[in-house]
């Protein structure tokens, strides 16, 4: 079942943010820049504003009570790179999980709620890039994004749907 977030789902959106973004950046291990930023960045607190700021919606992929993913929506977001619709700041499904269609359904369920015109940014080293492209998603440009003294260079794919 996918759904609006709300105030009980941040301690497990903030877990599984944890576990999906060591698990994709720290694959050298851990340091700690890497230390810093996930555990400052991915706490309860920071999803609970999330659920009261307007410009945001968090969907999350619930089965049998347990969180196996979620979106995060910024529609104040803008590219850069041009006009390519609001932005999915994140994707995010449990590693244990993935595969099995989660991802596809969040964003289906992001496509028929709010349109079909979006875009991301992700790491060049993450696998998800393949699962994003072979959604439809087409690349457009570069971002780096920096925490610490490290840069990450992130690939931007943006999205538009084909009208049926």
């Amino acid at each position: 079942m996918i759904r609006a977030a709300n105030e009980s789902d941040c301690i497990n959106l903030a877990a599984l943010s944890l576990e999906v973004w060591l698990q994709t950046y720290a694959v050298d291990g851990i340091n700690r820049n890497i230390s810093q930023y996930a555990l400052a960045t991915f706490t309860e607190r920071h999803f609970k504003e999330y659920l009261h700021n307007k410009k945001y919606l968090l969907l999350v992929s619930i089965e049998d009570s347990y969180l196996r993913g979620y979106a995060l929506l910024n529609f104040d977001s803008t590219s850069q790179l041009g006009d390519y619709g609001f932005e999915i700041e994140k994707l995010y499904v449990h590693s244990a999980f993935q595969g099995r269609a989660i991802g596809r359904s969040l964003l289906q369920e992001i496509e028929m709620r709010h349109g079909g015109k979006f875009w991301l940014y992700t790491w060049v080293r993450n696998k998800s890039i393949g699962f994003y492209q072979k959604y439809g998603f087409v690349d457009i440009g570069q971002y780096n994004f920096e925490f610490g003294s490290d840069c990450v260079e992130n690939r931007v794919l943006s999205y538009v749907s084909i009208p049926k």
